[in-house]
This record gives C-alpha cells, sequence and structure tokens, in this order.
C-alpha cells in the first residue's frame, strides 16, 4: 500500500504489525462476513493515521478483499490514507482527531454492558495521545464504571511528529499512572508475539471488574532494517528503488511455519 502511494506512515504500521495480529487472529472475536455482526468484539483505532496497518489485519482477516489494496488512498477508495468508519468495512471509528478514542470505547463498554453482552472493546491508542487530557478523563471514567470489557492497547513507540513522545510530554512511569488510575496493567515488548499473546490471554481472564491495559514498547519500522535506523520515522520517505528492498527484507524475516 505504501508503494501505491510511495509514501505513507509506515514506520508506525510496521511497528504495531505484530499487535494487529495477535488481535485479530487471536483474542478477538468476529464474523469476517458480518463486520457490523452484534455480538462482534469492537476494534477501536484511535490513532486514524494508522489506518495503512488496520487494512493490512482487515484483508488478512477476510472482512476486506485483498484486491482493493491497490486503491489505496486513491480517489473513491475504501482505503483512505486516515480511517473512516463510513468508508471501511470493520473500521468502527474514525479516529483522525487524536485523543477521543478512548473516550468512545468507554461509551461502547457501557452500552455493552447495559445489552448484557459479553463482547469487548479494544481501543488502540499512541503513546503521543497519553498527553490528550481527555484520554485520563476517558480512563477515570471506565475505571469508576468497573469496565472490564474495556481493554486498552498503547502503541509505545517513542515518536511523535516533533521527537521523541518522552521528550515532548512524558508519560513515565506510563505503568505505574495507568495502575493509580485503577486499571489492570501489563507492559511487554510489543513485538514479541508470544509476549503479546501471553498479554492479551491475562487481559481478558483478569477476575477483577477493571478494565485492563497492554502498554506495548514497539520498534519504528520494525522488520527493515534499514528503515529502523533513520532519525525521522514518524512519516517514512521511501525512494521508488527501496520499495522491494524493503519487501525483500521482510520476506527474510518471517517466521517459517
Amino acid at each position: 500500500m505504501g508503494a501505491v502511494q510511495g509514501q505513507g506512515y509506515i514506520g508506525q504500521a510496521l511497528g504495531v504489525a505484530d499487535v494487529l495480529a495477535v488481535s485479530y487472529f487471536h483474542a478477538m472475536r468476529y464474523e469476517a462476513n458480518d463486520p457490523r455482526w452484534e455480538d462482534r468484539d469492537r476494534f477501536l483505532l484511535s490513532i486514524g493515521h494508522y489506518a495503512i496497518a488496520l487494512y493490512a489485519a482487515l484483508i488478512e482477516a477476510g472482512i476486506l478483499p485483498e484486491d482493493e489494496l491497490e486503491t489505496y488512498g486513491t480517489d473513491g477508495s475504501r482505503l483512505p490514507m486516515s480511517g473512516m468508519a463510513a468508508y471501511t468495512p470493520g473500521m468502527e471509528i474514525t479516529g483522525g482527531s487524536l485523543g477521543h478514542g478512548l473516550g468512545i470505547g468507554v461509551g461502547m463498554a457501557l452500552g455493552l454492558k447495559r445489552k448484557a453482552s459479553d463482547a469487548r472493546v479494544f481501543t488502540l491508542l499512541s503513546d503521543g495521545e497519553l498527553g490528550e487530557g481527555a484520554t485520563w478523563e476517558a480512563a477515570l471514567s471506565a475505571a469508576h464504571h468497573r469496565l472490564d470489557n474495556l481493554i486498552g492497547v498503547v502503541d509505545f513507540n517513542n515518536q511523535q511528529a516533533d521527537g521523541p513522545s518522552t521528550e515532548m510530554l512524558s508519560a513515565e512511569p506510563v505503568a505505574d499512572k495507568w495502575a493509580a488510575f485503577g486499571w489492570h496493567v501489563q507492559r511487554v515488548d510489543g513485538n514479541d508475539i508470544a509476549a503479546l499473546v501471553n498479554a492479551f490471554d491475562a487481559a481478558r481472564q483478569h477476575p477483577g471488574e477493571r478494565p485492563r491495559v497492554i502498554v506495548c514498547d514497539t520498534r519504528m519500522c520494525k522488520g527493515v532494517p534499514f528503515l529502523e535506523t533513520r532519525e525521522v520515522t514518524h512519516f517514512v520517505r521511501v525512494a521508488p528503488e527501496e520499495w522491494d528492498k524493503a519487501l525483500e527484507a521482510l520476506d527474510a524475516g518471517r517466521p517459517q511455519s
């Protein structure tokens, strides 16, 4: 998809790919042929510009057809560069304005509780969104209402448009902050599949009436060494001849089944 446009939020997509893989192919309940199935788990992409990563998961899950991949970011496409619920099957919310996804997740989780549904709400947010006051208002509300059907997932890649997130407005010690707000907290290597599987299992099985959060430390541009070492990775510029090299690097690093 990045090659179609010659640019994009590739660094974030590669960094969070493992998190999405475990979410969709281990942790979540959904029907590929019925994205609006009432009993589905909801996945909220608060970070709208990560849409390129979520589209890849939706294609792998069979919710979107693979032949639409070539339309990414073009006029009339169901795959706009920033995620929009009105356009894309499987996209639960429009997440372009950062800092609102967790609040929407609280509302959805409350609604499911009142309908006596056992569906869960997974909300993916960024470390940069931890600098938004609305995020912490939502965190307080979730704990107050004992929303044990809400699982927050924080992509902690320590990168924002203006530099490292810990230098812009640090959320550290981030695990302690979530715990102080009444959440069940785990912090894991977000590029370690086994660690993610264990963390999602623990979040789903935790017996307390508390919301759960998994802070995932990820590496921007994970799997493409020559991109991983670049200083500016928030919006990656990739030369035309580099796309094939990047795909070769990803294929070479793919686990053998």
